[in-house]
């Protein structure tokens, strides 16, 4: 039986947090363990450095994420998980569907936009970053790709690049399909410090988020100094009441609890007395994850071994891949 191919790939910069957790993490572990799909996850290194990177920091940031992946349930034997630097194919044909796309496309796409305003000279590797995206995912000919509703315009130009080049060499490339997070809101974890943006790694302030490596004492500080209003009873309410909305979201993704049941279990307490419970509830959550983290870490052999083996998977898909699209444009002299 023909089984579906998920791609994904996750930054090495810096911890993760919550948002990551929710927003991907724990979504690839239930892909992984559906029988019917061959899972493929990628360590996005070369993405990675589309900023600036000393070394020793990339190192640790592979090792850290390899560690965290793994910590919160990926398995090797159920997915293919792999570092993309170690598969030269993502290369090589970048730059193969680099040429069949036009820098007006490019320019368009709103990370690019966004990410090139702050910056006074633009990496070209920030600009032509969509198109590793979509050599990533095509190299495994993808079907399904797990993904946050902010990365769907780069999709999107996935599956314009797909076609454009189906159409031209009578290839057979499936459109890769997004796969949405579920529940809706594990996508849109806040801030802590200003609920109405996403909690993310790029926030200078370190308070507006938690990351798995959090210490307990720094996830009660984080918890109790969260944004909330001058309310204080315990009210689900996105829309008027972001703060308070944001710590119940994270309680029910955490706890598999309702909201509702949240907000009646909590009637009788104050936020301040509301955000104590909470900590806790993360803090219990993460223990064990954090504990695996902290032996796989420790343990550098091992995390080696799981890296080179995905590489070597994910190069026979990769080879095969290139050999066809090789042939289809006339490189194969035979």
């Amino acid at each position: 039986t023909h089984r579906s191919v998920v791609f994904s790939g996750i930054q090495p910069t810096g911890s993760i947090h919550l948002g990551n957790y929710f927003g991907a993490i724990r979504q690839w572990v239930d892909l992984q363990n559906d029988e019917s799909k061959c899972c493929i996850f990628s360590v996005a290194d070369l993405h990675s450095i589309t900023m600036r990177t000393e070394p020793e920091q990339l190192k640790s940031n592979i090792k850290l994420v390899t560690a965290t992946l793994l910590a919160s349930g990926l398995d090797p034997e159920k997915c293919i998980l792999f570092q993309q630097s170690s598969v030269s194919q993502h290369t090589l044909f970048s730059w193969i569907l680099g040429c069949f796309s036009t820098m007006a496309e490019l320019r368009h796409l709103p990370h690019f936009k966004e990410k090139s305003a702050t910056l006074k000279t633009v990496p070209l590797g920030l600009y032509v970053y969509p198109v590793l995206q979509t050599a990533d995912i095509l190299l495994y000919k993808a079907n399904e790709v797990p993904i946050g509703e902010d990365n769907m315009p780069h999709l999107a130009f996935a599956q314009h690049l797909c076609n454009k080049f189906n159409n031209i060499f009578k290839e057979t490339f499936p459109v890769p399909m997004p796969v949405t997070i579920e529940p809706a809101f594990a996508a849109r974890i806040k801030s802590l410090r200003n609920p109405t943006k996403k909690m993310s790694k790029s926030e200078p302030d370190s308070k507006s988020r938690i990351d798995l490596t959090d210490e307990p004492d720094i996830i009660t500080e984080k918890i109790k100094k969260a944004l909330t209003d001058f309310n204080s009873t315990v009210t689900f309410d996105p829309v008027n009441r972001p703060g308070v909305s944001n710590l119940i979201i994270i309680h029910s993704l955490l706890t598999q609890t309702p909201v509702e049941k949240i907000c009646e279990n909590s009637r009788n307490l104050t936020t301040a007395q509301y955000k104590l419970i909470l900590a806790d509830v993360i803090i219990e959550h993460f223990k064990p994850i954090r504990r695996k983290m902290a032996e796989l870490l420790d343990d550098q052999i091992y995390l080696n071994t799981v890296l080179n083996e995905g590489a070597i998977k994910a190069s026979v898909i990769a080879e095969r891949t290139i050999r066809e699209v090789k042939e289809a444009m006339g490189f194969v002299l035979s």
